[in-house]
């Protein structure tokens, strides 16, 4: 009777050190699990809290689409201004290699983005977000009765390219290349919206432009499509750059523009998905 007894206090004894044990892992872990609790939500709104301004470098082909991602982005991001310059790839290009203080760099074809990307001056891999195809922009009623990309080469006829140095001036030369056509222009122009304009103000009869350019017009001028437009087709790359004084906004902005709803507007604005 007495050893037994024994056997049931020392029993007992055991039962309640491995309760203590228990009880203070149990304390250790509940602790450890509320610091980590208390930690990641005061971190994680300061790491998705963006502010001050995105200054974006794009192709002037973006400009209607890219205005309308950057009114969007400030609207879900209070405290954040996105600046752009638009222009002609090549210029800004330039630009940047110069020195231009700039966070994001959409171009109008990987040519002009290798640019930057020789220098150095990008971070990671530009990614192609959108592709664009080239038209005819005529005045309204088309007078010059164009119909094709040989119709440019009709006598009389004021035509107006963009410079072989920019994107859509390449793509034009190309497409005429395909057709086995020599043009010779009133003028070349650094910019897609400048050679827009010529037919606009009617300083031209027609200009070779891309279609998105002809849509955001309107009324302003009408468009003629051409088969060997299909042979220059042009990738546009983005990306985040090297020296960006606001990487984490500009990293914001690129997504932005790569996720569905910037695919959306910019697929309204006439752009191919790439």
């Amino acid at each position: 009777m007495t050893r037994s007894v024994r056997r049931t206090r020392r029993t007992l004894k055991l039962a309640g050190a491995g309760a203590a044990v228990l009880l203070a892992l149990s304390a250790c872990s509940s602790s450890s699990d509320a610091k980590g609790k208390e930690s990641g939500p005061s971190d994680e709104p300061a790491s998705r809290k963006l502010s001050g301004t995105v200054t974006v470098f794009a192709a002037a082909s973006l400009k209607e689409s890219f205005t309308a991602l950057g009114k969007r982005f400030e609207d879900q991001h209070p405290g954040t201004e996105v600046s752009f310059n638009f222009g002609g790839s090549d210029t800004l290009a330039a630009s940047i290699t110069g020195g231009a203080p700039a966070d994001v760099f959409a171009a109008a074809s990987p040519r002009t983005m290798k640019i930057v990307t020789d220098k150095g001056d990008v971070t990671g891999t530009p990614a192609i977000f959108v592709r664009n195809q080239l038209e005819i922009a005529t005045l309204p009623g088309n007078p010059g009765r164009v119909t094709s990309l040989k119709d440019l080469t009709k006598s009389g006829l004021k035509v107006v390219l963009c410079d072989e140095t920019v994107p859509c001036g390449a793509a034009a030369q190309k497409a005429l290349d395909a057709a086995g056509l020599k043009l010779t222009p009133v003028s070349y122009e650094q910019d897609v919206k400048s050679a827009l304009n010529k037919v606009r103000l009617k300083e031209a009869d027609a200009a070779v432009v891309y279609k998105t350019d002809v849509k955001a017009a309107g009324g302003a001028v009408e468009g003629v499509e051409f088969p060997e437009s299909a042979d220059a087709v042009n990738d546009y790359p983005i990306a985040l750059l090297k020296d960006a004084p606001n990487a984490g906004a500009a990293r914001a902005f690129i997504a932005l523009v790569r996720s569905a709803e910037g695919r959306k507007v910019l697929g309204e604005a006439g752009f191919l998905k790439p």
